[in-house]
């Protein structure tokens, strides 16, 4: 009878062990979609922040062909 009772306990111990991982892997599975949230989220702010700098690049090389051209053209001052 006491045997039954330890294999009893041992079963009843492994089952909490179990519950305790299950939790445990779904708190990392959490976690994990947090992060894959978060990195999603980064990705998307350095795409913008690539997209506005090569438009500030494309506006400064269309600035500098405006001047160059006006460097060619006599100045006029209204007076």
């Amino acid at each position: 009878m006491a045997e039954k009772a330890d294999y009893r306990e041992i079963i009843n111990e492994y089952k909490e062990q179990i519950r305790i991982l299950k939790d445990e892997v779904d708190e990392m599975q959490s976690k994990l979609k947090e992060k894959d949230s978060a990195l999603k989220r980064t990705s998307q702010k350095y795409e913008y922040a690539v997209e506005d700098f090569d438009k500030a690049n494309s506006e400064i090389k269309k600035l500098e062909e405006q001047i160059k051209t006006l460097k060619g053209k006599p100045s006029k001052i209204l007076t």
